[in-house]
């Protein structure tokens, strides 16, 4: 069974050039994390809102993820980008 997982924020303006590059910098770390299956980052402009939008084997795969990131001060150079959020949901993947 896997997650997804939405994570919204909405982001600095001033810093989005930034912002795009540090994603460039760090997204493959991501997705080459253990139990990550792909991330997508969406933005809209009109509310300078950013989705990531994230396939995880596992809730905990993600969470280990948020650790781990935490540790090693990516998660806290991150927040500098952001200007509200970010808001985590987790949905469980149903084989209906």
């Amino acid at each position: 069974m896997s997650y997804k997982v939405i994570l919204t924020s909405k982001i600095n303006a001033e810093t989005y050039d930034n912002l795009l590059l540090f994603l460039e910098k760090n997204l493959p770390n991501v997705r080459s994390f253990k139990g990550c299956n792909s991330v997508d980052i969406l933005f809209n402009t009109e509310k300078d809102e950013m989705v990531f939008y994230e396939d995880w084997n596992t809730k905990l795969d993600h969470l280990e993820y948020l650790n781990f990131i935490r540790e090693n001060g990516v998660l806290q150079e991150l927040s500098g980008f952001i200007a509200q959020g970010p808001e985590i949901k987790y949905f469980e993947v149903l084989s209906i």
